[in-house]
Order: C-alpha cells, then structure tokens, then sequence
C-alpha cells in the first residue's frame, strides 16, 4: 500500500476509534471522580423533616455531583454556626436569628440558600390557659427548645410586636420534647414549630390555641450558611453541593410518599410513615413563595431578611445595623 494511503487508513481509524470511545470515556470519569467531602452541620438530630439530606444512599443525589455527604448535629441554630466556626462542618442549617447574632459578634459569614422561606414558628398554650394572643405572655413562662434555637429568636420577635420584651415572660429551656412540660404544667406556653405541633396533635396533646410567628414577621426559618473564607476557597465545591440540594427539596415535593417511606429507614423519629408523609408536606410548604417559583428553590428574600434584621437590632439581640445585602450570595445557586 501506498505510506501515505496507508497513514490515511490509520489516521481515520484512531479518530472513530476515539470517537467511539468519547462518551463512555466521559461516563467512566465521571463515576469514577474521587468526591468532595461537604458536612453539614444542623440544628437538629437526623429526623425527618431533613429527608433532602438523608437519602442519598437511596437517591444519590449528592453523590451524583461527586459530594460525599456528611451531617452534625445539634441542638439549635446556635449550635449550627458553632460547629461551622470551629472547623467541625463546612455549611450550617441554621435560622437567620442565630446567623444574625453571630454576624453582630464579628464573624465572616455569608447565606447561600434559603431552606425554608415561609416562617414555620409558633407558640401554643392550651385551651383554657387565657393564652390566645401574644399580649397574653405577659408574666407566664413559655418553654423554648434552647436558648440557641430559633424557638427563642422567633418568640422574642413575636413578643416584639406587640410591645413585649424577653423580660415580660419567663423562658424556660425544655428540650425538643417540649409538649410534655406544656401538658405537665411546667410551662404555660411553649415556642415551637409546625412539625412539633403536629407531632404534639397526633399523641394527643389536645385543643390548643396557635400564634403563628409568620402572621407577625414572615421570614425565612431556615438558611444554609457558610464562613467567608470557606466560601471563596470551595465554590466550585459548594455550587455541587447546593445543586444535589435543590434536586434533593425538589425529589421530596415531587415524590412525598416515596419521600416518607425512606424516612422511615434513615430518620431516627421516622418510625411511622403516615406521620412522617404529614411533616414532609408542611416541608414541601414550606420550601416554596412567590420568589422561589420565579427563581428556583433557594432563593433568598432580602427585602424580607433585612426586615428581620431591623426587628432583631430593635430587640436587642443584635448590637448594630446589618446590610443584608453584604452577608448574602446568591451566586452559587443553580442557574446562576
């Protein structure tokens, strides 16, 4: 053969040979990528109501975006930014009351996305305890799951509104088990949030009169928020991880019963499915406003964020003015 024929007929078939091999080669890459470790660090115990972060040895969403995902937990907001200030996480689930109070103390922090962006918070008293509206506080003890949790932040703003102050009640620290004080008399109301009120109904707590936080101040409970530092040096990271999110939050509104079915395998309160599909639908309720179905899930309200923050200086529990808009990205959502 002719070299120049025959370095023709070779040169054409090493190019289909690659061609052929070019998609299984992106395939194998991709599975094969050795994945990003991203904890989360929670206000919570692995319960229910964060299925979006439990099922990826189900779902594999997040293994999908090479993350390996981990999970802290913890016993409030607080609690949350600790574990992210002390190195133990990389992305708090906190609350913006405790993001706020650690913002005012000097720490560099920024939210990323907005978990929940309806205001999920209450107050309950029994029926019969004259506790109805939030001027009838006054003087009685109210029970908070901690002093960093978003019970207390979301009392005091609740107090705030009516003309009370934190001195006006007597707050009592009960646990996340704070219907039982509430029903042995420990405490004349307790500050909770929708899925502890609907676990309280369906054990029989009773007839009950509600305060809903969000009527007073509809604000986001829940944000994912970040050290600067960690920010700038894992974007590329974090984009990943707030992707497999939001397909997560997506997956569970989309597929509530298959949702509550793996709850009941990953949560450690998820031992009846029925209950776990109610708390996964006031979830999915919450997940969603009139931004997000403009945006995308996640997006963050800042109108709404520097509304709370006014509320939160004017309570006392931040020192000093916060822009929002300098403590805030939404440059890593999905889409962006």
């Amino acid at each position: 053969m002719n070299p120049m024929k025959r370095y023709r007929s070779r040169r054409a078939f090493v190019a289909a040979l690659a061609g052929s091999l070019a998609v299984p080669l992106r395939g194998w890459t991709q599975a094969t990528r050795r994945p990003d470790k991203v904890t989360v660090a929670g206000w919570s115990k692995p319960i229910t109501e964060i299925t979006p972060l439990l099922v990826d040895e189900d779902k594999g969403f997040y293994r999908d975006e090479a993350i390996e995902l981990g999970y802290v937990p913890g016993a409030g907001g607080g609690d949350a930014i600790r574990n992210i200030l002390t190195g133990q996480a990389d992305v708090a689930f906190t609350d913006p009351g405790s993001f706020f109070a650690a913002i005012d103390k000097g720490e560099k922090l920024l939210a990323i996305y907005d978990i929940y962006p309806q205001n999920v918070f209450n107050v309950v008293s029994l029926k019969g305890s004259n506790i109805s509206k939030p001027e009838d506080l006054k003087g009685r003890r109210v029970g908070v799951y901690s002093l960093a949790s978003g019970t207390r932040q979301n009392l005091l703003v609740l107090l705030n509104q009516v003309g009370l102050a934190e001195s006006d009640v007597t707050i009592v620290v009960t646990g996340i088990l704070n219907f039982a004080p509430l029903l042995q008399g420990q405490v004349d109301a307790t500050a909770a949030t929708d899925t502890g009120l609907l676990v309280a109904r369906r054990r029989g707590i009773g007839e009950v009169d509600v305060m809903e936080v969000g009527r007073y101040l509809n604000v986001s409970s829940d944000l994912f928020v970040v050290r600067e530092e960690v920010y700038q040096r894992r974007k590329e990271v974090l984009r990943r991880f707030l992707k497999a999110y939001r397909n997560s939050a997506a997956w569970m509104i989309g597929n509530a019963e298959e949702a509550a079915t793996l709850a009941a395998v990953r949560a450690i309160d998820g031992t009846d499915p029925a209950l776990n599909l109610e708390i996964i639908r006031l979830r999915n309720a919450a997940t969603v406003s009139e931004l997000t179905r403009t945006n995308g899930l996640g997006w963050m309200d800042a109108a709404s964020l520097q509304r709370a923050a006014a509320a939160y200086r004017e309570l006392g529990l931040v020192s000093r003015s916060i822009d929002v808009a300098d403590v805030m990205s939404q440059e890593l959502l999905p889409g962006r």
